[in-house]
Protein backbone atom coordinates (compact mmCIF):
# COMPACT_ATOMS: atom_id res chain seq x y z
CA UNK A 1 0.00 0.00 0.00
CA UNK A 2 2.96 2.32 0.53
CA UNK A 3 3.83 1.81 -3.13
CA UNK A 4 0.21 2.42 -4.18
CA UNK A 5 0.03 5.60 -2.10
CA UNK A 6 3.12 6.96 -3.82
CA UNK A 7 1.82 5.86 -7.20
CA UNK A 8 -1.46 7.77 -6.85
CA UNK A 9 0.44 10.89 -5.77
CA UNK A 10 2.78 10.54 -8.73
CA UNK A 11 -0.17 10.09 -11.09
CA UNK A 12 -1.87 13.27 -9.88
CA UNK A 13 1.28 15.40 -10.10
CA UNK A 14 2.16 13.95 -13.49
CA UNK A 15 -1.32 14.97 -14.71
CA UNK A 16 -0.63 18.62 -13.88
CA UNK A 17 -1.71 19.20 -10.28
CA UNK A 18 0.51 21.40 -8.13
CA UNK A 19 -0.01 19.53 -4.83
CA UNK A 20 -1.57 16.29 -3.61
CA UNK A 21 -2.40 14.74 -0.23
CA UNK A 22 -4.16 11.73 1.23
CA UNK A 23 -6.80 11.68 3.95
CA UNK A 24 -8.50 8.68 5.55
CA UNK A 25 -11.68 7.98 7.47
CA UNK A 26 -9.61 8.23 10.65
CA UNK A 27 -7.91 11.53 9.80
CA UNK A 28 -11.29 13.13 8.93
CA UNK A 29 -12.97 12.06 12.17
CA UNK A 30 -14.78 14.82 14.06
CA UNK A 31 -15.62 16.86 10.99
CA UNK A 32 -18.99 18.00 9.65
CA UNK A 33 -21.16 15.81 7.36
CA UNK A 34 -19.20 16.84 4.27
CA UNK A 35 -16.15 14.98 5.62
CA UNK A 36 -17.92 11.60 5.63
CA UNK A 37 -16.16 9.66 2.88
CA UNK A 38 -18.73 6.86 2.98
CA UNK A 39 -21.43 9.28 1.79
CA UNK A 40 -20.21 8.86 -1.78
CA UNK A 41 -18.80 5.33 -1.51
CA UNK A 42 -19.84 2.58 0.88
CA UNK A 43 -16.79 1.07 2.54
CA UNK A 44 -14.56 4.04 1.66
CA UNK A 45 -11.25 4.11 3.49
CA UNK A 46 -9.28 6.97 1.91
CA UNK A 47 -9.49 10.11 -0.18
CA UNK A 48 -6.90 11.69 -2.45
CA UNK A 49 -7.12 15.49 -2.67
CA UNK A 50 -5.18 17.76 -5.02
CA UNK A 51 -4.97 21.33 -6.31
CA UNK A 52 -4.35 22.93 -9.70
CA UNK A 53 -3.39 26.61 -10.04
CA UNK A 54 -5.19 29.35 -11.94
CA UNK A 55 -3.28 31.59 -14.36
CA UNK A 56 -1.92 34.49 -12.29
CA UNK A 57 -1.47 36.80 -15.28
CA UNK A 58 -5.13 36.49 -16.28
CA UNK A 59 -6.19 37.24 -12.70
CA UNK A 60 -4.61 40.69 -12.92
CA UNK A 61 -6.46 41.70 -16.09
CA UNK A 62 -9.66 40.32 -14.57
CA UNK A 63 -9.32 42.38 -11.37
CA UNK A 64 -8.51 45.51 -13.38
CA UNK A 65 -11.71 45.00 -15.45
CA UNK A 66 -9.69 44.81 -18.64
CA UNK A 67 -10.49 41.24 -19.66
CA UNK A 68 -13.43 39.22 -18.39
CA UNK A 69 -13.35 36.34 -20.85
CA UNK A 70 -9.78 35.05 -20.47
CA UNK A 71 -9.98 34.36 -16.72
CA UNK A 72 -13.45 32.85 -17.20
CA UNK A 73 -12.04 30.42 -19.73
CA UNK A 74 -9.03 29.63 -17.56
CA UNK A 75 -11.27 29.04 -14.54
CA UNK A 76 -13.57 26.72 -16.47
CA UNK A 77 -10.68 24.83 -18.07
CA UNK A 78 -8.96 24.37 -14.72
CA UNK A 79 -12.16 22.90 -13.30
CA UNK A 80 -12.27 20.53 -16.27
CA UNK A 81 -8.61 19.60 -15.76
CA UNK A 82 -9.19 18.86 -12.09
CA UNK A 83 -12.27 16.77 -12.86
CA UNK A 84 -10.29 14.94 -15.51
CA UNK A 85 -7.50 14.12 -13.06
CA UNK A 86 -10.08 12.80 -10.59
CA UNK A 87 -11.63 10.58 -13.26
CA UNK A 88 -8.23 9.29 -14.40
CA UNK A 89 -7.13 8.45 -10.85
CA UNK A 90 -10.44 6.81 -9.91
CA UNK A 91 -10.34 4.74 -13.11
CA UNK A 92 -6.74 3.70 -12.40
CA UNK A 93 -7.65 2.50 -8.91
CA UNK A 94 -10.74 0.70 -10.25
CA UNK A 95 -8.54 -1.17 -12.70
CA UNK A 96 -6.26 -2.16 -9.83
CA UNK A 97 -9.24 -3.65 -7.98
CA UNK A 98 -10.14 -0.77 -5.65
CA UNK A 99 -13.64 0.69 -6.15
CA UNK A 100 -13.24 4.48 -6.33
CA UNK A 101 -15.39 7.53 -7.02
CA UNK A 102 -14.23 10.84 -8.56
CA UNK A 103 -15.73 13.79 -6.68
CA UNK A 104 -16.76 16.69 -8.90
CA UNK A 105 -14.73 19.82 -8.27
CA UNK A 106 -17.83 22.01 -7.94
CA UNK A 107 -21.53 22.41 -8.73
CA UNK A 108 -22.59 19.04 -7.26
CA UNK A 109 -24.70 19.17 -4.10
CA UNK A 110 -26.51 16.79 -1.80
CA UNK A 111 -30.20 16.29 -2.58
CA UNK A 112 -31.17 14.79 0.80
CA UNK A 113 -31.10 18.12 2.67
CA UNK A 114 -34.23 20.17 3.50
CA UNK A 115 -34.04 22.23 0.26
CA UNK A 116 -32.02 19.79 -1.81
CA UNK A 117 -29.43 21.31 -4.13
CA UNK A 118 -30.54 24.83 -3.10
CA UNK A 119 -28.80 24.22 0.25
CA UNK A 120 -25.56 23.79 -1.73
CA UNK A 121 -24.12 21.28 0.72
CA UNK A 122 -21.34 19.42 -1.11
CA UNK A 123 -21.22 15.67 -1.17
CA UNK A 124 -17.60 15.86 0.04
CA UNK A 125 -15.70 19.01 1.05
CA UNK A 126 -12.48 19.40 -0.93
CA UNK A 127 -11.43 22.22 1.42
CA UNK A 128 -11.47 20.04 4.52
CA UNK A 129 -9.69 17.22 2.73
CA UNK A 130 -7.08 19.70 1.49
CA UNK A 131 -6.15 21.23 4.84
CA UNK A 132 -6.11 17.90 6.68
CA UNK A 133 -3.98 16.15 4.05
CA UNK A 134 -1.42 18.94 3.67
CA UNK A 135 -2.45 20.27 0.26
CA UNK A 136 -2.79 23.77 1.71
CA UNK A 137 -3.73 26.01 4.64
CA UNK A 138 -6.98 27.76 5.47
CA UNK A 139 -6.82 31.51 5.00
CA UNK A 140 -9.01 33.85 7.05
CA UNK A 141 -11.52 33.78 4.18
CA UNK A 142 -11.90 30.00 4.42
CA UNK A 143 -10.26 29.59 1.03
CA UNK A 144 -7.41 27.09 0.79
CA UNK A 145 -4.05 28.71 0.04
CA UNK A 146 -0.50 27.68 -0.65
CA UNK A 147 2.71 29.62 -0.19
CA UNK A 148 3.47 29.60 -3.91
CA UNK A 149 0.09 30.07 -5.63
CA UNK A 150 -1.84 31.86 -2.91
CA UNK A 151 -5.55 31.02 -2.93
CA UNK A 152 -5.77 30.90 -6.75
CA UNK A 153 -6.37 27.16 -6.71
CA UNK A 154 -9.04 24.74 -7.88
CA UNK A 155 -9.41 21.64 -5.70
CA UNK A 156 -10.38 18.10 -6.64
CA UNK A 157 -10.66 14.73 -4.92
CA UNK A 158 -11.42 11.05 -5.28
CA UNK A 159 -12.70 8.61 -2.64
CA UNK A 160 -11.58 5.00 -2.63
CA UNK A 161 -11.80 1.74 -0.66
CA UNK A 162 -8.01 1.44 -0.90
CA UNK A 163 -6.33 1.87 2.48
CA UNK A 164 -3.82 4.53 1.49
CA UNK A 165 -1.24 6.10 3.78
CA UNK A 166 -2.41 9.53 5.02
CA UNK A 167 -0.28 12.65 4.71
CA UNK A 168 0.11 15.23 7.46
CA UNK A 169 -1.28 18.78 7.57
CA UNK A 170 1.15 21.57 6.71
CA UNK A 171 2.79 23.25 9.75
CA UNK A 172 0.67 26.17 10.97
CA UNK A 173 3.70 28.43 11.21
CA UNK A 174 4.17 28.15 7.43
CA UNK A 175 0.75 29.69 6.71
CA UNK A 176 1.32 33.17 5.23
CA UNK A 177 -2.19 34.36 6.15
CA UNK A 178 -1.71 37.22 8.64
CA UNK A 179 -5.40 38.19 8.97
CA UNK A 180 -4.83 41.26 6.81
CA UNK A 181 -8.57 41.23 5.92
CA UNK A 182 -7.95 42.26 2.34
CA UNK A 183 -10.13 39.29 1.38
CA UNK A 184 -12.99 40.81 3.39
CA UNK A 185 -12.42 44.25 1.90
CA UNK A 186 -12.67 42.70 -1.57
CA UNK A 187 -16.03 41.05 -0.91
CA UNK A 188 -19.02 43.20 -1.88
CA UNK A 189 -21.49 40.83 -0.20
CA UNK A 190 -20.13 40.89 3.35
CA UNK A 191 -20.02 37.09 3.32
CA UNK A 192 -17.26 36.72 5.92
CA UNK A 193 -17.82 37.69 9.54
CA UNK A 194 -15.36 40.27 10.82
CA UNK A 195 -16.01 39.21 14.41
CA UNK A 196 -16.48 35.44 14.62
CA UNK A 197 -14.31 32.47 13.74
CA UNK A 198 -15.18 28.83 13.06
CA UNK A 199 -12.96 25.99 14.24
CA UNK A 200 -13.25 22.51 12.76
CA UNK A 201 -11.51 19.51 14.30
CA UNK A 202 -10.36 16.84 11.86
CA UNK A 203 -8.59 13.79 13.19
CA UNK A 204 -7.28 15.65 16.24
CA UNK A 205 -6.14 18.78 14.37
CA UNK A 206 -7.94 22.12 14.65
CA UNK A 207 -8.47 24.38 11.64
CA UNK A 208 -9.96 27.88 11.88
CA UNK A 209 -11.30 30.52 9.49
CA UNK A 210 -13.79 33.37 9.48
CA UNK A 211 -17.39 32.36 10.07
CA UNK A 212 -19.50 32.61 6.95
CA UNK A 213 -22.69 34.59 7.05
CA UNK A 214 -25.67 33.30 5.04
CA UNK A 215 -24.48 31.53 1.88
CA UNK A 216 -27.21 33.38 0.03
CA UNK A 217 -24.91 36.43 0.20
CA UNK A 218 -22.21 34.73 -1.82
CA UNK A 219 -24.77 33.22 -4.20
CA UNK A 220 -26.28 36.64 -4.76
CA UNK A 221 -23.03 38.46 -5.56
CA UNK A 222 -20.55 35.80 -6.70
CA UNK A 223 -23.35 34.22 -8.73
CA UNK A 224 -23.64 37.45 -10.71
CA UNK A 225 -27.18 38.45 -9.70
CA UNK A 226 -25.77 41.78 -8.53
CA UNK A 227 -22.30 43.25 -8.17
CA UNK A 228 -22.18 46.88 -7.08
CA UNK A 229 -20.25 47.35 -3.85
CA UNK A 230 -22.27 49.18 -1.15
CA UNK A 231 -19.90 52.15 -1.54
CA UNK A 232 -21.06 52.53 -5.13
CA UNK A 233 -17.44 53.07 -6.22
CA UNK A 234 -16.64 49.68 -7.73
CA UNK A 235 -18.31 46.44 -8.74
CA UNK A 236 -17.68 42.83 -9.58
CA UNK A 237 -18.01 41.81 -13.23
CA UNK A 238 -21.80 41.70 -12.79
CA UNK A 239 -23.53 44.67 -14.47
CA UNK A 240 -26.47 44.52 -12.02
CA UNK A 241 -26.92 47.05 -9.21
CA UNK A 242 -29.61 45.50 -7.03
CA UNK A 243 -29.29 46.24 -3.31
CA UNK A 244 -27.17 44.02 -1.07
CA UNK A 245 -29.16 43.86 2.20
CA UNK A 246 -27.58 44.15 5.62
CA UNK A 247 -29.96 41.65 7.21
CA UNK A 248 -30.15 38.00 6.15
CA UNK A 249 -33.96 37.94 6.23
CA UNK A 250 -34.13 40.63 3.54
CA UNK A 251 -32.30 38.58 0.91
CA UNK A 252 -35.17 36.37 -0.21
CA UNK A 253 -37.20 39.29 -1.55
CA UNK A 254 -34.40 41.05 -3.42
CA UNK A 255 -33.01 37.76 -4.70
CA UNK A 256 -36.31 36.94 -6.42
CA UNK A 257 -36.28 40.29 -8.22
CA UNK A 258 -32.61 39.99 -9.17
CA UNK A 259 -33.01 36.38 -10.35
CA UNK A 260 -35.84 37.29 -12.74
CA UNK A 261 -33.70 40.08 -14.19
CA UNK A 262 -30.66 37.79 -14.38
CA UNK A 263 -32.60 35.25 -16.47
CA UNK A 264 -33.50 37.94 -19.01
CA UNK A 265 -30.07 39.54 -19.37
CA UNK A 266 -27.92 38.36 -22.30
CA UNK A 267 -24.97 36.20 -21.28
CA UNK A 268 -21.53 37.09 -22.68
CA UNK A 269 -19.10 34.58 -24.12
CA UNK A 270 -17.42 32.29 -21.61
CA UNK A 271 -20.51 31.12 -19.76
CA UNK A 272 -20.73 27.76 -17.99
CA UNK A 273 -23.69 25.72 -16.78
CA UNK A 274 -24.93 25.46 -13.19
CA UNK A 275 -27.85 23.29 -12.00
CA UNK A 276 -29.54 25.94 -9.82
CA UNK A 277 -28.98 29.14 -11.84
CA UNK A 278 -32.03 30.54 -13.70
CA UNK A 279 -31.66 29.34 -17.27
CA UNK A 280 -28.70 27.21 -16.09
CA UNK A 281 -26.16 29.51 -17.80
CA UNK A 282 -23.72 31.43 -15.57
CA UNK A 283 -20.39 33.20 -15.70
CA UNK A 284 -17.66 33.96 -13.18
CA UNK A 285 -18.16 37.55 -12.06
CA UNK A 286 -16.40 37.63 -8.67
CA UNK A 287 -14.16 35.24 -6.73
CA UNK A 288 -12.35 38.35 -5.48
CA UNK A 289 -11.57 36.98 -2.01
CA UNK A 290 -9.72 34.12 -3.69
CA UNK A 291 -8.03 36.14 -6.40
CA UNK A 292 -6.60 38.98 -4.28
CA UNK A 293 -5.03 36.54 -1.81
CA UNK A 294 -1.34 36.35 -2.75
CA UNK A 295 1.64 35.22 -0.62
CA UNK A 296 3.20 38.69 -0.97
CA UNK A 297 1.25 41.15 1.20
CA UNK A 298 2.24 44.09 -1.00
CA UNK A 299 0.84 42.22 -3.98
CA UNK A 300 -2.38 41.65 -2.05
CA UNK A 301 -2.65 45.39 -1.48
CA UNK A 302 -1.90 46.07 -5.13
CA UNK A 303 -4.59 43.67 -6.26
CA UNK A 304 -7.15 45.19 -3.93
CA UNK A 305 -6.28 48.61 -5.34
CA UNK A 306 -6.72 47.27 -8.87
CA UNK A 307 -10.15 45.97 -7.94
CA UNK A 308 -11.44 49.03 -6.12
CA UNK A 309 -10.15 51.43 -8.77
CA UNK A 310 -11.41 49.36 -11.71
CA UNK A 311 -14.76 51.13 -11.88
CA UNK A 312 -18.28 49.82 -12.33
CA UNK A 313 -19.30 47.28 -14.95
CA UNK A 314 -22.15 47.92 -17.38
CA UNK A 315 -23.50 45.72 -20.13
CA UNK A 316 -23.41 46.71 -23.78
CA UNK A 317 -26.43 46.03 -26.02
CA UNK A 318 -24.57 43.07 -27.58
CA UNK A 319 -24.21 41.44 -24.14
CA UNK A 320 -20.52 42.21 -23.58
CA UNK A 321 -19.26 43.99 -20.46
CA UNK A 322 -17.18 47.12 -19.95
CA UNK A 323 -16.12 49.13 -16.93
CA UNK A 324 -16.51 52.88 -16.49
CA UNK A 325 -16.26 55.41 -13.65
CA UNK A 326 -19.13 55.20 -11.12
CA UNK A 327 -20.79 58.46 -12.15
CA UNK A 328 -20.58 57.57 -15.84
CA UNK A 329 -22.18 54.19 -15.10
CA UNK A 330 -25.10 55.93 -13.37
CA UNK A 331 -25.58 58.18 -16.38
CA UNK A 332 -25.35 55.19 -18.73
CA UNK A 333 -28.24 53.46 -16.97
CA UNK A 334 -30.26 56.66 -16.53
CA UNK A 335 -30.87 57.03 -20.26
CA UNK A 336 -31.87 53.41 -20.83
CA UNK A 337 -35.42 52.43 -21.69
CA UNK A 338 -36.97 51.72 -18.26
CA UNK A 339 -37.77 48.11 -19.19
CA UNK A 340 -34.14 47.47 -20.10
CA UNK A 341 -32.89 49.35 -17.06
CA UNK A 342 -35.05 47.10 -14.85
CA UNK A 343 -32.72 44.24 -15.80
CA UNK A 344 -29.97 45.94 -13.78
CA UNK A 345 -31.60 47.84 -10.92
CA UNK A 346 -34.94 48.58 -9.28
CA UNK A 347 -37.05 50.74 -11.56
CA UNK A 348 -40.62 51.90 -11.00
CA UNK A 349 -42.31 50.92 -14.25
CA UNK A 350 -45.51 52.68 -15.26
CA UNK A 351 -48.29 50.67 -16.94
CA UNK A 352 -48.35 50.89 -20.75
Amino acid sequence: MEDLSQTVKDLVLNAGATAVGIATVETMKGGPPSTDLTYVLQGAKSAVCFASPLNQHLILSYLKKEDHLSHNKDNARTYLQVNGIALELASFLEMRGYPSVPVASNFVYRKDTPRGLLDELPDISHRYLAVRSGVGHFGLSGNVLRNKEGAALILGSIVTVAELTPTDPLPKEENYCDNCRICMASCASGFMSSQEMVTVTLGGFDFSYSKRRGYIRCDYVCGGFTGLHPSGQWSTWSPARFQIPQQENDFRHVFKIAAKAYAKRPKPAGSFFHPSIPGYKAEFTCGNCQLVCHPDKEERKRRHKMLTESGVVVQNPNGSYRAMPPKAAEEYLAVMDPKVRALYEIVELTPD
